[in-house]
């Protein structure tokens, strides 16, 4: 973007109806579409002023608290790069180190390490109807903390995963998508096949699958599931995407087949995960910590998955796509066949040939999660970015 385009989409943001501030940010399909939009804006804005040297220093105080209950690579780094880049400090919450381990309540936790902060970024995706419920809990707390005089500002709450959604890497993938044809607009009409793949692992969260086609479903695209028969995704989000296409007029189905959901496809979206059955067996057997249990599960998922291992975006299932070209997206990292496993969700070939291109993707998640926290801890996101690029301060000072 060259400074005329930066002013542009400022001006853009700036007629956008946005209700964010002071807000948490949990599932996509909770925000509207012009809070969608300002996302997409803000991160563009912010993802340009990096490279062109550009200070993006908001804050000069302030707390960024992470709590991760999984582990993680892309979105821990892009968190922290994110609060730095916007000049706060960040903060790991550690519960094995903290007084949680002695039985300190939600409740307390949550206003203990909110008196100066101004962002909670949470991973929660282990149990399935645990992640979601407890980033609510957090919400609730700090906006009674805050009401009760307790806390002066409410800090934001930010889903870095959860067991319904991942928000911050949908949005890095509709990024990619909206770059790699052009506008936004451009997706109307595109189909993207967003299919299980085979992995010689089991109990991987739902809520990569369920964020593609929760988000997707918006921007008028053709969505086609596909999964084998029993590894169904929460059936409440399948009608948000049925509801979604319908209303932005475009499509969504569910297939049995790799090969049908890859014909004349656009884009191409192969992820392994845990049948929503399973997951919820999985929560049941955790919470009682039945480690006997667990493991016959393990077994019989794997025994299960094994019976599918043709479900491999391979050279074959990509020429089944438009022209034999669609653009293959992961979240990362991929279980790639003959490199990090024997067998799993795509060839080596098929990933080396996109693999810069999944680390375009994954490199728009910094500046998503920037832009989420503006958007939530700014109340005129528009005015202050506008106020940033006209300081031109660099970067390296």
């Amino acid at each position: 973007m060259t400074n005329k385009q930066l002013q542009s989409a400022i001006r853009e943001l700036k007629k956008l109806k946005i209700g964010l501030f002071n807000k948490d940010f949990l599932l996509t399909w909770e925000h509207s579409d012009d809070e969608i939009k300002a996302a997409t804006l803000v991160t563009d804005i912010l993802k340009e002023m990096h490279k062109a040297g550009i200070s993006t220093r908001l804050f000069d105080t302030g707390l960024a608290i992470s709590i991760f209950r999984d582990k993680s690579t892309r979105t821990r780094f892009s968190y922290a790069s994110a609060v730095n880049a916007l000049g706060l400090g960040l903060s790991e919450l550690d519960e094995e180190k903290s007084q949680i381990a002695h039985g300190e309540t939600v409740r307390e936790t949550a206003n203990m390490i909110s008196f100066l902060t101004e962002v909670i970024g949470i991973r929660d995706d282990m149990f399935l109807g645990e992640g979601n419920k407890y980033m609510r809990e957090v919400g609730a707390d700090v906006q009674e903390g805050h009401e009760k005089g307790v806390l002066h500002r409410r800090p934001s709450v930010i889903n870095l995963q959860c067991d319904i959604d991942h928000p911050t890497q949908t949005l890095a993938d509709l990024m990619q998508l909206k770059s790699h044809f052009g506008s936004l607009e451009n997706l109307r009409g595109k189909k993207i096949a967003m299919t299980w793949a085979y992995s010689p692992s089991y109990g991987k969260p739902l809520s990569v699958p369920q964020g593609i086609i929760g988000l997707m479903t918006r921007f008028g695209m053709d969505v086609s599931l596909a999964y084998p028969q029993g590894y169904d995704l929460i059936p409440d989000v399948i009608d948000v995407a049925k509801k979604n296409a319908k209303q932005h007029k475009g499509s969504f189905e569910i297939v049995e087949s790799m090969d049908n959901a890859f014909t004349n496809a656009d884009v191409v979206y192969p992820k392994s995960w845990a049948p929503y059955q399973v997951m919820q067996r999985r929560t049941e057997l955790l919470k009682m910590n039945d480690k006997q249990g667990l493991t016959n599960l393990e077994k019989e998922c794997l025994a299960n998955n094994s019976q599918y291992k043709n479900w491999e975006c391979d050279q074959k299932k990509m020429q089944l796509t438009k022209g034999g070209k669609a653009l293959y997206m992961h979240c990362l990292p991929a279980d790639i066949s003959g490199v990090s496993c024997q067998q799993g969700e795509v060839s080596k070939e098929v990933f080396e040939k996109y693999r810069l291109a999944t680390y375009a993707e994954a490199g728009y998640k910094p500046f998503v999660i920037a832009a989420l926290i503006v958007l939530t801890r700014i109340q005129n996101p528009a005015a202050k970015l506008q106020s940033i690029l006209k300081r031109k301060r660099n970067r390296a000072i």
